[in-house]
């Protein structure tokens, strides 16, 4: 990768991205390659601005169907049904990516995303899921980490106006600006499977409340055999029970993970656009940050939620892994 110059027409066509930058991170990536899992709302704004940025490729994977759901917060589905009728989801939206810049290999892959084989998987600089179940999101970050390759690895969710932006960079290093010089920076990421098996109440008091919900959220929709926002507010008096359950287990308090919030996240089917421009910016920087090795990225969990407008990053990581 880093052996190969940029010809002329990306040197002038990311000449103001290479001025802001510089060459060898442009360099990195054009030649990366980038797999996106669950085509939601917030996972069309990262691929719009991976795709402006220049990576060498992106490979879509969603076989569902264009919904009205979808429509309301996917900017890549254009409002003609005679569009995307009979089409997927994927296959609409790789038709908008193209448009957006031509240097970059835009494409379809059919199938069950938690069925990819980690053969497949290996093609990838980075890999991006959304709208999966918790084993799903478990599975596909495992097969990452066998590869003896470094593959990035993402989940992201937008539930009503909050959402979730989880990273594994495994063994990440990278340079970034420290006053006025720059130094070099590494960190070492938890998978999605160790970072939530974390005991709760190890955890600083300050912690997103965000955090504990989600995974409340994903515990229920995973016992009832339900896909991610297959939910609604009738579900409350079983997702509470679940709370004080896993609360009791984690010797944790339940004031924690207050009602209101688990009540919005239940009845939030539809994604907040707003929401998904805000979440699928910070994203697509962290996804350049991660293959350009430049600036220091997430470590490892992101929240925001639009009632007060805070983003903050939480790292959740075992601090006796070995224990």
């Amino acid at each position: 990768m880093d052996g190969e110059e940029l010809t002329e027409q990306e040197t002038a066509l990311y000449d103001r991205q290479i001025r802001v930058w510089g060459a060898d991170a442009q360099r990195r990536l054009s030649k990366a390659h980038v797999l996106v899992g669950g085509m939601k709302g917030t996972v069309s704004e990262v691929c719009k601005n991976i795709v402006l940025a220049g990576v060498g490729s992106v490979t879509l994977v969603d076989d569902s169907p264009v919904t009205e759901e979808a429509l309301s917060a996917n900017f890549l589905i254009p409002p003609n049904e005679k569009l995307y009728a009979g089409r997927s989801i994927a296959e609409v939206c790789c038709d908008s990516l193209k448009d957006f810049n031509p240097m970059v290999h835009v494409s379809v892959e059919k199938g069950d995303l938690s069925n990819l084989s980690t053969n497949f998987l290996e093609k990838f600089d980075v890999v991006i899921v959304s709208g999966c179940s918790q084993s799903t999101k478990k599975t596909i970050n495992e097969k990452c980490r066998k590869l003896l390759k470094h593959i990035a690895f993402y989940s992201v969710d937008c539930r009503d106006s909050c959402g979730e932006i989880f990273a594994d960079l495994q063994d990440h290093s990278c340079t970034k600006k420290q006053v006025n010089e720059t130094v070099e920076c590494r960190l070492q990421y938890p998978s999605f499977a160790e970072a939530i098996a974390v005991p709760w109440k190890s955890l600083p008091k300050r912690v997103s409340k965000l955090y504990f919900a989600m995974r409340v959220i994903e515990r229920f929709e995973e016992s009832e055999a339900r896909a991610p926002g297959e939910t609604s507010l009738a579900d409350l008096p079983n997702v509470l029970k679940l709370r004080k359950e896993l609360c009791e287990a984690q010797l944790f308090s339940e004031s924690q993970i207050p009602d209101s919030l688990l009540e919005r996240l239940l009845s939030g089917k539809m994604e907040f656009p707003p929401v998904c421009a805000i979440i699928g910016g910070i994203l697509g920087q962290e996804v350049i940050k991660a293959i350009s090795c430049k600036g220091e990225p997430i470590k490892n969990f992101f929240y925001f939620d639009a009632v007060d407008g805070k983003g903050v990053i939480e790292d959740i990581s075992n601090p006796n892994p070995a224990s």
